[in-house]
């Protein structure tokens, strides 16, 4: 416990004095080092997780949740109270024939009702029928301007399965009718996918019924390993895969960088914090006669050493406080932050043809914010322990002779 003479002595080292001016100034620029060194770290953090929250809802909203595809024995549609849906569907790669370019493409078969429910053509950037017709496709945005095909336009798809001839097997080709262009948000998706009706992709692909494979669609789709478990138990003789193991070593590398990012700004705060070393290493020296004074009157050295250390965490822990406050509504208002720079300097902070994010992202995450408040207090601790301690080790007689 503090006793009521060494809060005293604590608050009047705290307060400034003009003879102290060079003191004040470390005081000052440890105090912003380490509040700006805790700010940024949070700002960087809660756009990471942002980012990382936009990435899933995009891959989540256009994909499905968990795929299930049969071994040997066809699947049926299981429901469960944590799922949203569960359809059938089918896949195969194929190129598409144009007039300036030619594509390899993975097809996506739906019958049609079920492609009226996914999340892909139910958006505002669906343009076209949902109707998904015999010979129909629907294409993604980038894939339009790659081979310049708009709705309406016809286009040839060749098949890797032959057609047998009294010549020989030759690749099938057929000519199917663009009825609407989707925009998933991932460039990646809008040039590499299609979707067209199940019955024609099992005729085009030769494949039959019993190969079909079910989607499923969660509830809660960010708790996937729990869903993948309750899959392995519900199909144990199927392939069971979900959208993180699809994007495993893109989430991988996210966490690798958050983590690395975490540690490198992290320094920032441990060299601000060196600073409150040099400022209580100054007030000791400039206060040696009054601790001679404290000593002489029976003030101990475990009090000596209370005093200076709790000057030095009172400095760190309100820098933290300001940090986690000022790095917190700068993370609220950074969209609106990035439009006033952007409006005000002409410049392109945050492209949305190279992140496809309209907005720049931000989730302030509580634990983050704990785990960066309990790091910059120990680190500030820390280094107050030893100019605390060596001015309890202060010779009382040689400080007053000497002061």
């Amino acid at each position: 416990m503090i006793s009521q003479l060494e809060k005293e002595i604590i608050f009047r080292f705290l307060k400034a004095r003009k003879k102290d001016g060079f003191l004040n100034v470390i005081s000052i620029f440890s105090f912003i080092g380490i509040g700006l060194g805790v700010a940024v770290l949070i700002i960087v953090m809660s756009v990471m997780n942002g980012f990382r929250t936009e990435l899933i809802n995009k891959i989540v909203g256009f994909n499905a949740h968990a795929v299930v595809k049969p071994y040997d024995k066809p699947l049926a549609i299981i429901t469960d109270k944590d799922f949203t849906k569960g359809i059938v569907s089918n896949d195969g790669e194929a190129v598409i024939l144009s007039k300036q370019n030619t594509k390899g493409i993975l097809l996506k078969g739906y019958l049609k009702n079920d492609f009226k429910k996914l999340e892909i053509s139910n958006n505002q950037k669906y343009f076209g029928t949902t109707d998904l017709k015999n010979n129909s496709i629907s294409i993604g945005k980038d894939l339009s301007f790659l081979l310049n095909i708009d709705i309406g336009d016809q286009i040839t798809i060749m098949s890797p399965s032959g057609v047998e001839t009294i010549v020989g097997s030759f690749p099938r080709q057929d000519i199917f009718e663009v009825i609407s262009i989707f925009d998933s948000g991932i460039g990646e998706f809008n040039e590499n996918v299609a979707y067209v009706n199940l019955n024609t992709l099992e005729d085009f692909f030769n494949k039959n019924e019993d190969e079909r494979f079910a989607e499923y669609y969660f509830k809660d789709p960010k708790n996937i390993e729990y869903h993948k478990n309750n899959l392995l138990n519900l199909f144990p003789n199927a392939y069971v895969y979900t959208w993180a193991d699809l994007n495993e070593s893109l989430f991988s590398a996210l966490k690798v960088e958050r983590n690395v990012m975490f540690i490198i700004l992290s320094l920032i705060i441990i060299v601000a914090a060196f600073n409150i070393i040099s400022g209580l290493t100054i007030l000791v020296k400039n206060k040696t006669r009054d601790i001679g004074i404290l000593k002489s009157i029976g003030v101990s050295n475990t009090s000596i050493k209370k005093i200076f250390f709790f000057v030095g965490f009172i400095i760190g822990t309100s820098a933290t406080l300001f940090g986690i406050l000022f790095g917190s509504l700068f993370s609220f208002y950074i969209e609106d932050i990035r439009k006033f720079i952007s409006n005000t300097f002409d410049i392109m902070l945050f492209p949305e043809e190279i992140y496809f994010l309209s907005t720049l992202p931000s989730e302030i995450n509580i634990n983050s914010i704990i785990l960066i408040a309990i790091c910059s207090i120990i680190t500030t601790s820390i280094v107050s322990i030893y100019p605390a301690s060596k001015a309890a080790k202060l010779d009382t007689i040689q400080t007053l002779k000497y002061e």
